[in-house]
């Protein structure tokens, strides 16, 4: 009787474990990044359909086009869309009307520095049809239409795009973003605009933002601080909307693209690709040698006129500056 040999199974291939688990950690990796890259596009397309949109540019003869994109900013203290509890909680009041109380140009050139220039909201400028006023009556007298035209008279520059936020919509960006740190060379107590801020950095709400941008009772030279502060705290939300830690956490990306979606208004001609170009040309001007900010330069910031005190611009250094924007010329540019 013969007995049966045992049976060498050494030659049977045994599943591939490993294999099959690694396969799976790619696929899992490969979904991660599929989900990641259709929230990257979507989210945007989302906030897109979200923005306001406004006819802004005045009809007639205007400036001719130069290299590099301008666009106007504009701060409106437009109520609009705001709770009584929003008010309260803003400090707005309840004010009727609109009007700016910021009012910058960004200038985005074909190689170079990125600048951005405030021009104070008090400048005695010529508006079209109402003589000689503060420029910020010209946003009150005829909207977007005739702040371009004024703007675009007095500084020779035609304006590509319209940029437009308001009151509410600033600080829910701010917000969005988890607050912004400043740092205060003193303290700053204004009653008027909602804040009582010690000196040294510290880390601002939406709420506390505006009041900071907004004050100009806390400096002998009022609206020329104030406009300082703003281009610094615009740079700075720019700067942290746009960092890799907003892209890297899809959370705070939808809070910061809906957010900034449905503060803005912008002109009908500007596409997304134009508006990612004016959020990348505010991060460049918020620190190193991509950006520089300055103010118009100034002669008089206390003109007595007939529509109150006033800011007189420097005329021959103001068309100096206007004249270097109009030939893309910003490497020469010095903040102030």
């Amino acid at each position: 009787m013969s007995h049966s040999q045992p049976i060498d199974r050494s030659y049977v291939s045994r599943p591939p474990v490993r294999k099959k688990r690694r396969n799976w950690v790619v696929r899992i990796i490969g979904l991660i990044v599929l989900l990641f890259l259709l929230v990257l596009i979507s989210v945007p397309l989302y906030a897109w359909g979200r923005i306001s949109k406004v006819d802004a540019f005045p009809s007639g003869q205007r400036p001719a086009d130069t290299p590099g994109t301008t666009y106007l900013l504009v701060g409106s203290d437009s109520r609009a869309g705001l709770s009584a509890a929003d008010k309260k909680k803003l400090g707005t009041g309840s004010a009727a009307g609109q009007r700016t109380d910021t009012i910058m140009m960004l200038h985005v050139p074909q190689s170079g520095p990125t600048a951005l220039i405030s021009l104070p909201r008090d400048s005695y400028v010529p508006i079209p049809g109402h003589g000689k006023n503060k420029l910020n009556a010209a946003f009150a007298f005829g909207g977007q239409k005739l702040l371009i035209q004024t703007v675009e008279d007095v500084t020779g520059l035609r304006v590509d795009h319209y940029v437009e936020i308001g009151f509410g919509g600033f600080a829910s960006v701010i917000d969005s973003v988890g607050g912004v740190q400043m740092c205060l060379p003193k303290a700053m107590k204004d009653p008027q605009a909602h804040i009582n801020l010690p000196k040294g950095c510290q880390q601002l709400d939406g709420t506390k933002a505006l009041g900071y941008v907004r004050s100009r009772h806390t400096d002998a030279t009022g609206d020329l601080a104030r406009v300082q502060r703003q281009r610094e705290m615009v740079g700075a939300v720019a700067k942290k909307a746009l960092s890799p830690a907003t892209f890297l956490n899809p959370v705070r990306y939808y809070k910061v693209g809906t957010a900034g979606a449905d503060a803005l208004t912008i002109d009908t001609t500007m596409n997304p690709l134009d508006l990612f170009k004016f959020a990348r040309g505010m991060q460049a001007v918020s620190g190193g040698s991509n950006g520089v900010t300055l103010t118009v330069p100034i002669s008089n910031s206390n003109l007595s006129t007939p529509a109150g005190s006033a800011v007189k611009w420097d005329t021959t250094k103001a068309k100096a500056l206007f004249q270097a924007l109009k030939e893309d010329k910003t490497t020469g540019l010095k903040a102030s």
